[in-house]
């Protein structure tokens, strides 16, 4: 065996870093692939964001001419300046289920950390803040949520036994259209839009949406720069994940809370195509378009994956307006079940609030760290 740095300017490279995990999840109903155009993107040196600022690097492991494994370095620069410390990523991991492929592979990744003088290493965890986040621990029966990445139970031994531990969980649960909030709080929402000058902000359409990329990317920094895991993305990688993320969303669905004209708060669902993307192989073209649209007209799963207050906007009474326009998302658009993706177990309020509205988790990832 060997561990091989693709040429990521080689088509024939390319093509066996993203052809293995469809021969390694070939049985597997709940893998989804990510988007080919995504991956692709994030092997182009000259065209993705990341690389304005920082480095990544792409390595197989090769067997007898086959692929046996796969892994991404990263160091993200923005990150680590952030947090005032080298740390370093590694994503896009897959591996056969042989633990001397796997420590290959993260012996590759650590020796190519090591040239940036970095003390940790973290994942997984990609070149975007909205890549997936996390190892999956809990849940392997269901398929993920839009974005959300999936793996065999083997891969926590993998990674276990090479030495890494737990940096942090996101979890992930669901609440089904059965579960009704109580007409009290649909009562205090209605005062808070009358007297506290609140209201809610919709979209006709995808124009629409990217209108309010630049508003959006600033509220995105002000609702989450306390997070543990947050850093600043540039304006240019926010425009490739909010058009990303527009491009699969229903623009009925997305809606902001509005304190005046300014943004108080957001609710961003998208309904969850995965199968759609499965029978499309991640590829658009050329009848994938056809199994993205017929899912998300099918689809009975709507994903939340940002929902919240700005912290100066808390208090006043706008957790009410937001849960509730929530609860009518799910219900207007004959949604059976609404996924609530990788709420942060440390993230003590928002975790009991979604359980307060009925959220029952039973998905985990785990980040996981690597002290060098």
């Amino acid at each position: 065996m060997k561990i091989r740095k693709i040429d990521t300017g080689l088509q024939s490279d390319i093509n066996r870093f993203k052809k293995f995990p469809f021969k390694l999840y070939k049985s597997c109903n709940q893998w989804v692939p990510p988007m080919d155009s995504e991956l692709t993107l994030a092997l182009d040196r000259k065209n993705h964001p990341f690389y304005q600022h920082s480095e990544a690097d792409f390595f197989i492991a090769e067997s007898e001419g086959q692929t046996v494994g796969r892994i991404a370095a990263i160091h993200n620069r923005n990150y680590s300046n952030f947090h005032k410390c080298p740390i370093g990523f590694f994503y896009y991991f897959e591996t056969i289920d042989d633990p001397q492929v796997s420590q290959a592979l993260f012996n590759t990744a650590v020796n190519w950390a090591k040239q940036f003088d970095v003390q940790h290493i973290l994942g997984p965890k990609g070149m975007l803040r909205s890549n997936g986040v996390g190892l999956l621990i809990e849940g392997f029966d269901d398929l993920p949520a839009m974005g959300n990445l999936y793996n065999y139970p083997y891969y926590q031994q993998h990674l276990e036994s090479y030495g890494f531990v737990k940096e942090t969980d996101h979890l992930t649960g669901y609440m089904d259209s059965s579960h009704h909030l109580p007409e009290k709080l649909y009562q205090v929402a209605e005062k808070v839009k009358n007297r506290g000058r609140f209201w809610i902000k919709t979209f006709k359409n995808h124009s629409e949406m990217e209108q309010w990329i630049p508003v959006l990317n600033k509220v995105h920094h002000e609702a989450f720069v306390n997070n543990p895991g947050y850093y600043p993305t540039t304006d240019a990688e926010f425009e490739l994940l909010a058009r990303t993320l527009i491009q699969v969303t229903d623009p009925r669905l997305p809606k902001l809370i509005m304190k005046d004209e300014e943004v108080a708060g957001f609710i961003l669902p998208y309904p969850n195509i995965n199968r759609g993307v499965q029978k499309a192989r991640g590829k658009m073209w050329p009848l994938g378009w056809y199994h993205l649209l017929r899912e998300q007209k099918q689809t009975r799963t709507v994903d939340i994956n940002g929902l919240g207050l700005l912290p100066k906007f808390q208090g006043l009474g706008g957790n009410a307006l937001l849960y509730t326009e929530l609860e009518k998302t799910v219900r207007e658009y004959g949604f059976d079940k609404a996924e609530i993706v990788q709420v942060d177990e440390k993230n003590f309020m928002s975790k009991s609030d979604m359980e307060t509205l009925g959220t029952h988790w039973y998905k985990r990832h785990r980040t996981y760290r690597l002290d060098l």
